[in-house]
């Protein structure tokens, strides 16, 4: 016996622990939805509550009887409703629970509902379709007097017998009698003990449980779903069942790290000569994106702990919202152009690149992303086309460039040897002597942080600094973090975050290398915002970041720029994203 009670025991353990990830969406007073039934059961809600009042002999669906309307009988909204679906293949073996909430006389009204029900035996053949009494009920000792397929919804903590406890589907408690919180903001701690011990006591019974006269808003649908409550009642079956539906992928628990280096600002916001400039990008990094890494990396970043930030607005020449090949180029040249194009003006010309004007000037240049070197920030640098899709004569404006460094993904373009000494590890890059240097990352699109790229992008990051400091040249490096973009397209939280702290380890390297190499002006920003993300909710101890998301597309919103070194204080402010190209001109008196 006591085998038989520990296998039941963990046997309702893995169930509840279903349940607490994947609660059922409880249409509550769902008669008054527009189209009753169906609007709740296509939604994805699979319980579904009507209010039932006896009157001549008929059961009606209302509220109260001065609310009756003769058209709106439980067979018309909803038992034949669910015998057409079911004939028809629409009603799947997926479980489906009617909540029935008597409003009149329980015995009475439950005489005639058995005798309703026994009129569609086709529905009742239905295992997967369950009839859950709330509201006036009998006294528990009763329930086993009705049908097996009849089960009640006890509100109450109170011990049952065995027997009794077997006729009850859920238990079902009034939110508003431990807890006051109205959906906005987070529990106060006394209410929070209190909603988690009467959850904890219903569980022991082994059975699901539901709040009824909860709050019905986002905030709090993610609240009951975290604490296990296993039907979540609802007025807006739709948006409840897709809310709680993308939480999986919408919360994540960030297990990437990057340690947080502190500057010795020994040389930031100085007049000292800047000599040599590091533009990092964050592709789609906003303030939202720096934001989640932030708080999923502990609280800090490097990135956090720099003093001289701006902001840049970033439409296009042609748009209210850039793309990535407008944004880009706005940086390398200087001027507003149009979405889609690569290294030329708003006319479609070519312009000089901010590489081209100092490769005039005798300094280095490299260009490092973690997308393909064909890709629309990088190529924005080298190349001059009109359409960031002409892959392949993007890739042969590489062969013309003078490029000191490249590192990025996209080998696979370049079928010719090219102008560079192309070298198989980051460390190859930092010991080669050769006067134009290439590494792929890989022969297409470079894999992300979370599917398997591992440290690659920060040791590519520190190896070619190391190259570029042995060189007695001055140089510009343009390193951008491409893949948060990409999974802000995606709507991918995990992409996100883990993206945001490996760019963090790319920035430490370039700040640790300002702080042994003076002159060195470090600049971070973004080119566009992408996917409207938001951060609703997470856990700073648990390192959990929840977040949400307006759009699969970029926006417009403004992103920050970060400065570290001297003059870093001239990139503070607000201005246009082109203003970046002129003022690290006018600091190398260019």
């Amino acid at each position: 016996m006591q085998k038989l009670t520990r296998y039941v025991w963990l046997l309702w353990l893995a169930t509840n622990s279903l349940w607490a990830q994947n609660p059922i969406i409880h249409s509550h007073n769902d008669y008054e939805q527009q189209v009753p039934f169906w609007n709740a059961y296509a939604a994805g809600a699979r319980s579904i509550e009507a209010d039932v009042i006896l009157k001549n002999n008929t059961l009606y669906v209302a509220h109260a009887e001065s609310e009756i309307q003769e058209t709106r009988t439980m067979e018309s909204l909803y038992l034949a409703p669910i015998q057409k679906g079911v004939a028809m293949g629409m009603i799947t073996e997926q479980p489906l629970q009617l909540l029935l909430d008597i409003k009149t006389d329980a015995k009475k009204t439950l005489k005639l509902l058995v005798q309703t029900l026994e009129k569609y035996p086709s529905v009742l053949a239905q295992q997967q379709i369950t009839y859950v009494i709330s509201g006036n009920q009998p006294e528990p000792k009763k329930f086993k007097d009705y049908p097996e397929y009849v089960q009640f919804d006890y509100q109450a903590l109170e011990p049952l017998t065995d027997e009794e406890w077997n006729h009850v589907g859920m238990i079902s408690l009034n939110y508003k009698r431990f807890a006051g919180w109205n959906g906005k903001g987070r529990f106060t701690k006394e209410d929070l003990a209190k909603v988690k011990e009467v959850i904890e006591k219903a569980h022991s019974y082994h059975k699901p449980f539901r709040f009824w006269a909860t709050p019905d808003s986002k905030s709090a649908w993610k609240a009951f779903t975290d604490l296990g409550v296993d039907y979540i009642n609802t007025d807006m079956p739709f948006q409840c069942v897709n809310y709680v539906r993308s939480l999986p992928k919408r919360v994540y628990t960030n297990t990437v790290f990057s340690e947080v280096y502190t500057p010795t600002y020994e040389y930031d916001q100085t007049e000292e000569a800047v000599k040599n400039v590091i533009l990092l990008i964050g592709d789609g990094n906003g303030l939202s994106e720096i934001s989640a890494a932030t708080l999923a990396n502990g609280g800090e970043l490097t990135l956090t702990q720099l003093k001289s930030i701006g902001f840049i607005k970033t439409s296009s020449s042609d748009d209210f919202t850039t793309d990535s090949a407008a944004a880009g180029t706005a940086i390398a040249i200087g001027q507003k152009t149009y979405n889609r194009a690569i290294g030329v003006d708003s006319l479609g010309n070519a312009a000089t690149n901010i590489c081209e004007v100092l490769q005039a000037q005798n300094y280095n240049t490299a260009v490092i992303s973690t997308d393909e070197i064909t890709g629309a920030t990088p190529s924005a640098f080298y190349a001059h086309q009109k359409d960031r899709g002409m892959n392949q004569e993007i890739a042969a404006d590489l062969y013309k460039s003078q490029l000191t460094l490249f590192a990025a993904g996209g080998r696979k373009y370049f079928q010719e040897p090219l102008p560079f000494t192309i070298v198989d590890t980051p460390e190859a890059i930092a010991n080669t002597t050769a006067k134009h240097v290439g590494y792929f990352m890989a022969e297409g699109g470079v894999p992300s942080v979370l599917n398997g790229r591992g440290e690659a992008f920060p040791d590519v990051v520190a190896n070619s600094l190391v190259y570029l400091g042995k060189q007695e040249q001055p140089f510009f490096a343009m390193i951008e973090g491409a893949q948060i973009d990409t999974h802000g397209h995606f709507n991918d939280v995990s992409g996100i975050v883990a993206e945001g702290i490996d760019f963090d380890k790319a920035i430490t390297k370039a700040i640790q290398f300002a702080d042994t190499h003076p002159g060195t002006l470090i600049i971070v920003t973004a080119d566009h915002e992408t996917s409207g993300f938001s951060i609703p909710q997470g856990n700073l101890e648990n390192h959990v970041i929840e977040g949400d998301f307006t759009t699969h597309d970029h926006t417009a919103t403004m992103v920050p720029v970060f400065a570290y070194g001297p003059h870093s204080q001239d990139f503070m402010g607000v201005y246009e994203n082109n203003e970046i190209y002129h003022k690290i001109l006018k600091l190398l008196n260019l």
